[in-house]
């Protein structure tokens, strides 16, 4: 096959939040069902394509635990690979999204790289071929091939669009120097189905947030690590109309109805402000 090829081409792969998240049951195959929304939030990574003449992944910025052949992103590039025979490239990865945080940054990662390929050697692959090469490697992977606001069933990747716009709030996300294994998170859950479903709950004013919406990970993540009931009960103290734990943790965000600084958070955290 002959590809139309440019020597490098660059994505910006962007994080998110869960706005609330419930563990509604487990599945047949050992999964478990979920709800949750997924929102997208303005902290980066970049990822790039460049010719060369073998496979590799150059990873920069921020440190990214375990081997680099077990990375995602180069996952996905071998399967793309494989399946199109598609000629060598370096992927290279400036991390910035922090690992272990429930903000989905290796999922993000890898739909980038989908979408890179995808555009790089002409595939003219499907919205919903893409879709389903991402859910191959995880729920998370599948939102980011659009990364738009979504209430996700299923294990995560069963979508419906949500009309969720926080743009007039000032978000602040925050890490802790603590990493969240998410197959542990799911092992310590307690599975429950609420009466009333999360995307109702969204759907009420942000006001109400905070009597209503809960993320079923928080309890037993935050047991583990007391930073997180900390940091959100910081976040509340600074005037925050909602603050939650993303995904597995262990970042928690916070929404604001105006710009704020948190100087005592920054000494011992990560913080990224008006994300």
């Amino acid at each position: 096959m002959d590809f139309l090829k440019f020597a490098a081409m660059l994505a910006f792969a962007s994080a998110k939040i869960n706005i609330g998240l419930h563990v509604v049951s487990k599945l047949p195959d050992g999964y478990h069902a979920i709800e949750t929304v997924f929102y997208p939030v303005k902290i980066q990574d970049a990822v790039e394509l460049v010719d060369a003449s073998e496979t590799s992944l150059l990873l920069r910025g921020t440190a990214i635990p375990g081997a680099v052949d077990d990375n995602l992103c180069l996952r996905v590039f071998r399967r793309m690979q494989a399946d199109f025979k598609l000629p060598h490239q370096q992927l290279v990865l400036l991390k910035n999204i922090p690992v272990g945080a429930g903000l989905g940054g290796g999922s993000s990662d890898a739909a980038s790289i989908l979408r890179l390929v995808n555009d790089k050697f002409s595939l003219q692959l499907s919205n919903d071929a893409l879709l389903d090469y991402a859910r191959s490697f995880g729920a998370d992977c599948a939102f980011f091939i659009q990364g738009k606001p979504v209430f996700a069933q299923g294990k995560g990747d069963v979508f419906e669009p949500l009309p969720i716009d926080l743009s007039p709030y000032f978000l602040v996300v925050v890490k802790p120097p603590v990493h969240s294994d998410t197959a542990g998170a799911y092992r310590r859950v307690q599975v429950r189905r609420p009466a009333l479903s999360l995307k109702e709950m969204v759907q009420q004013p942000l006001k109400n947030w905070k009597e209503l919406v809960v993320n079923d990970f928080e309890a037993s993540v935050a047991a583990l690590y007391p930073e997180i009931d900390e940091i959100k009960t910081k976040l509340y103290e600074a005037g925050a109309t909602f603050a939650l734990m993303s995904g597995s943790g262990s970042a928690v965000f916070g929404i604001f109805t105006q710009p704020v600084k948190l100087p005592g958070l920054e000494q011992d955290n990560q913080v990224f402000y008006g994300v």
